[in-house]
């Protein structure tokens, strides 16, 4: 593994710019992954560190050795994508053992052998390894295509949406694996996703990536917490932050410049009220029951936001309640974080 440095990275297609004066330093051992919507310039970015695309500012350094003008197979970097790639006439010792027999490595045979069944051992599919890929699940074929980057052993492993094909269920399970194996074995790993819970569960720091542009990048937790921005604080949590007008909460201490406020489901009280009587009043326009706790999405003047409440709350639809916040955040007319002080 090696640290993976990004200076003033730019790439543009045509009138687009797809990467904006990126600078990104991925440590080794480090599970970075870039968090924003389609067309953020999360997938262009790994094709420039991979060597696929070439930036037309900035330089790249793998290891140490800047490999801005080197070509793919110079560059020790394994792509998982976001499809399964495998070859489906190939048993899975076969797909598993393919990298491995390219006459660029001509690594001996007994050693493939030992690197596949260890790397199965690691993926849980060692029952697997004389099945055809067309044999195989989602979530096996998803397996054996991280598996193909495993048997490599590279710098860094570049992985493009790959789960984002799978069920709700495989995901869920595929994270835990994945998470496993990165620590297990110490990889370097740059993982793109549109997945809020993917970032949070699986990054050692998230970078928020807006129009090719590196907004923000830190741990899950800082980026939760303290986002720089309401585009930032809206790529995380579920149901999302809550963005009402400063207007509609007179009452708030809000810092100079505010315009905006904004709180998470779990920042919010709410409490049975006459309208008038709290800081901040509305309606509840519906109740989403789920099990031990429930969602209620309330109407404040034209707008409507969502808050946590006990299912024994006796909260129902059409109730007026009073909002407190708790820890708001505050945004200017820019969308920019306001702060007092």
């Amino acid at each position: 593994m090696a640290e993976v440095v990004l200076e003033g990275v730019g790439k543009s297609f045509g009138a687009v710019k797809a990467v904006a004066d990126l600078s990104l330093t991925i440590a080794d051992g480090e599970f970075v992954v870039l968090l924003g919507p389609t067309g953020a310039g999360k997938t262009t970015t790994l094709r420039l560190v991979a060597g696929l695309e070439k930036p037309e500012a900035g330089r790249i350094a793998i290891g140490g050795r800047d490999v801005t003008r080197e070509p793919p197979a110079a560059r020790n970097v394994t792509f998982v994508f976001q499809q399964y790639s495998l070859y489906p006439h190939l048993s899975v010792y076969d797909n598993l053992a393919f990298p491995l027999r390219s006459p660029a490595r001509r690594v001996p045979e007994p050693q493939i052998e030992e690197t596949v069944r260890s790397v199965a051992r690691l993926l849980r599919i060692e029952d697997k390894l004389k099945n055809r890929a067309t044999q195989l699940s989602g979530g096996q074929m998803q397996r054996v295509a991280i598996g193909r980057a495993l048997v490599r052993s590279p710098s860094i492993y570049l992985m493009d949406e790959p789960l984002s094909s799978l069920d709700a269920k495989l995901r869920s399970e595929l994270r835990v694996e994945l998470k496993r194996i990165q620590e297990q074995l110490g990889a370097t790993i740059l993982y793109v996703t549109h997945d809020q819970t993917e970032a949070m569960t699986l990054a050692t720091r998230i970078g928020v990536i807006e129009q090719g542009r590196l907004i923000q990048i830190g741990s899950p937790r800082e980026i939760y917490e303290n986002p720089v921005s309401a585009y930032v604080a809206s790529r995380l949590g579920s149901p999302g932050i809550n963005l009402l007008p400063l207007a509609l909460a007179p009452t708030l201490a809000a810092p100079h410049g505010a315009t905006t406020v904004g709180a998470r489901t779990e920042h919010l009280r709410i409490r049975r009220a006459a309208a008038g009587t709290g800081a901040v009043t509305g309606q509840v326009n519906w109740v989403e029951h789920l099990g031990d706790q429930n969602h209620l999405h309330v109407s404040v003047g034209d707008r409507s936001l969502v808050t946590l409440s006990d299912p024994d709350s006796g909260l129902d639809r059409g109730d007026t309640v009073a909002i407190d916040f708790v820890r708001p955040l505050f945004f200017d007319a820019a969308g920019a974080r306001v702060q007092a002080g």
